[in-house]
Order: C-alpha cells, then structure tokens, then sequence
C-alpha cells in the first residue's frame, strides 16, 4: 500500500511519523508563533527592545476569518478564528484549529484558544489554551501583570501531581494576539525593525519583525497589497541569555497593507520541514467598501 504512494507523500508520512515520536511541541503555538522572530545577541538585547513605541495604527475590526496551514505542500489543518470587542476596552481572540486529511488519520490534534488583551494599551491580560493530541489534553493558563507573566500548566493524564506553575518578570511582555496587535499597530516603513519579547506558553522569545518592502500578494480570500516581513526568533535563557530555537529557523510574511492589516500568507522553515499558513477567508461585523483587494 505505501509502496503506490507518490514520494512526496512518503516523504510526508515519514516527516509527520518522526514529528509524532517527539512528543507534544506545543503544535498550536509553534504555528502561530511564526508570526514572530529576532536577530538581537548578546547581553545587550534587552535595550534593542522596541514595545514601548506608540501604536501608530487603530485595532482591528471585529471579524471572522479562516486560516489554512500545511506542511511540504500538503493541507494540514484549518484554524478558525473570531475576533472581538467585549467591553470597554477589551479585545477578545477565540481560535479553534485541528488537524485535517492525510495529517489528521496520522496525528489526530485539536485545540481552541482564547487572548483577551487591554484595547487602549495592547498589554495582555489572560490566555487559556487547551490542546488535545490524542489521548493527552494540555489546558495552559497565562495570567500577565505590568511586571510580567504566571504560566500554569495542567496535563491530563499528569505525570506529576497538580499543575506546573512558571513565573516570568519583564516590562512590555506580550502573549501572541497582544504581539500581533503592537506589530501591526506600527508605522512599519521600509527597512523597519520591531523588536518584542512574547510568551505564548510557557517560556520567552526575543521576537524580530524587519519590513522587507511591499508587494502584490494572493491568497484563497483575495489578492492583496501587501507589506513583506522577515521574522526570526531566539529563545531567551533562564540566564536571560538568548538561545537559538531548536524547532523554528526563520520565517517570511505578508501583512495586508490597507486599514484591516490583516495577516495574508506566512512561510516558515521549523524542524519538521517547510510548513505555510494562509488566509481563506474574512467576514468583518461592520463591512466597509472593499478597497484592499481585487
């Protein structure tokens, strides 16, 4: 049977057989957290730090959309994604994503998360995340302060009694739905760099954004102007020493160049090969005449 397979797909099935070996990455923040990267070394890289800068951009709208992710070319999964004011000056994210297809009858994976983040001043607030992959469910809560973060960790079936509880103190820190907000709430001209510090889980990044340019950019939901971002990523130490990352290398985006800024297309290479994320499509709460795209 595996023999009438075309090589590509062999090639998949054995990529996704090791990636099933390793255990639990944390797959749900590892495809979001290609959004975001660094190239700061050093014991200095805390003064390159740039999350003080004033948002320069409004929020978003509220909307739905639907994002696709694969892997060396295969559809992988889908993530559906609805983003909301609750409040005042609240801005909630809710993502459900799982695997699909040939990925899913190899690593059955799902999860949902939930970002609220402070409108006036994109600081995170809480996150809780629950991931299942197979028969093991991971609920991770995130709870920020102005001088940092407490992450607890639940695993069922536990391999230890209770939850595992990190702390982790720094100024302007953010977690993935705040981090994307700040980025795109910046002037980001030409040659540009922003450099944040994000904890999605359970540990730190050093994150980088350098604006490429702009350029043309098409995906299922439409063709687009679009701005071009490199993004790398280091992890920072318990030493406050910055470490490469073992599963991301580097990663290309387009970020729509419009009023929305809505994220387009992410290509990255991690540890299990080239992986992509797109967007399929977008529905706002309070539609505007199109004038992003074609």
């Amino acid at each position: 049977m595996a023999q009438a397979l075309p090589k590509r797909k062999l090639k998949l099935l054995s990529t996704l057989s090791l990636r099933s070996r390793v255990g639990r990455a944390g797959a749900f923040a590892g495809a979001l957290l290609v959004w975001f990267g660094t190239t700061a070394a050093g014991a200095s890289w805390e003064t390159t730090v740039t999350a003080s800068s004033s948002p320069a951009f409004p929020n978003p709208r509220p909307l739905h959309a639907k994002y696709g992710f694969g892997w060396s070319g295969f559809p992988g999964a889908t993530a559906d994604i609805r983003l909301s004011k609750t409040g005042e000056d609240r801005i909630q994210l809710d993502v459900t994503a799982h695997t699909i297809g040939l990925v899913r009858s190899l690593w059955k994976f799902d999860a949902s998360h939930t970002s609220i983040v402070q409108a006036t001043t994109l600081h995170p607030l809480e996150v809780k995340q629950v991931e299942n992959v197979r028969n093991k469910k991971t609920v991770t809560e995130l709870a920020f302060s102005a001088t940092g973060v407490t992450s607890k960790v639940t695993e069922t079936p536990a391999k230890t009694a209770g939850p595992k509880v990190r702390h982790f103190d720094f100024p302007n820190l953010f977690d993935l739905q705040s981090g994307l907000l700040y980025l795109r709430s910046q002037p980001l001209q030409e040659r540009s760099v922003q450099r944040i510090v994000v904890y999605p889980a359970t540990s730190a990044y050093l994150a980088t954004l350098t604006v490429l340019g702009r350029e043309r950019c098409t995906v299922p939901a439409g063709t687009f102007n679009a701005i071009k971002l490199d993004l790398q990523l280091s992890k920072i130490g318990k030493e406050r020493q910055l470490e490469p990352h073992r599963k991301f290398r580097r990663a290309t985006a387009w970020m729509s160049d419009d009023p929305d800024r809505l994220m387009l297309r992410i290509e990255a290479q991690i540890f299990v090969g080239a992986v992509f994320t797109e967007l399929q499509s977008v529905e706002f709460d309070n539609p505007k005449p199109p004038l992003h795209h074609d």
